[in-house]
């Protein structure tokens, strides 16, 4: 069973609370917003801590430190692909053009034989928590309500 493990920032606005999601790179989700959108996070093995993967992961798919602060555990969620995510919640204000995304290369397209490189997430951008649900990832949305849990 494949585990990922992310950091979901948060800030407070004038607007209300938001959250930073990145948008997945590569040609399956191109087009697509509804459901492509993430907690910026990636895949770890057994035996690493999930909270130094989180870290570890955010650094890679951003090319920026993680932020500093208390992180607030968000618990887990299963995926309908059946990806254990774990997520942790930490308060920070990061300007989405100062990202540098981490790639991968797959063979695109299929059975061409031709490999291209693609961004781990082609965009970032803060969103109001509506607005987060009707992108995200379906199942990472429960990681908003136990945000909004805590924030109150």
């Amino acid at each position: 069973m494949k585990r990922s493990a992310g950091l979901l920032l948060f800030r407070h606005t004038d607007h209300g609370l938001e959250v930073l999601l990145g948008h997945m790179g590569g040609p399956f989700f191109a087009r697509r917003e509804a459901g492509a959108w993430t907690v910026p996070k990636g895949e770890y093995e057994p035996d690493e801590p999930a909270f130094d993967a989180a870290r570890r992961e955010f650094q890679e798919e951003l090319g920026l430190a993680p932020p500093d602060g208390e992180a607030v555990p968000l618990g887990e969620v299963r995926q309908t692909n059946g990806k254990i995510v774990t997520a942790w919640a930490v308060a920070a204000d990061l300007d989405p053009a100062t990202i540098t995304p981490g790639t991968f290369r797959m063979e695109w397209p299929p059975k061409s034989g031709q490999t291209q490189e693609f961004p781990e997430l082609d965009r970032v951008a803060w969103f109001g928590l509506d607005a987060a649900r009707a992108v995200i990832v379906k199942a990472q949305a429960a990681f908003l309500d136990r945000l909004t849990e805590h924030s109150v």
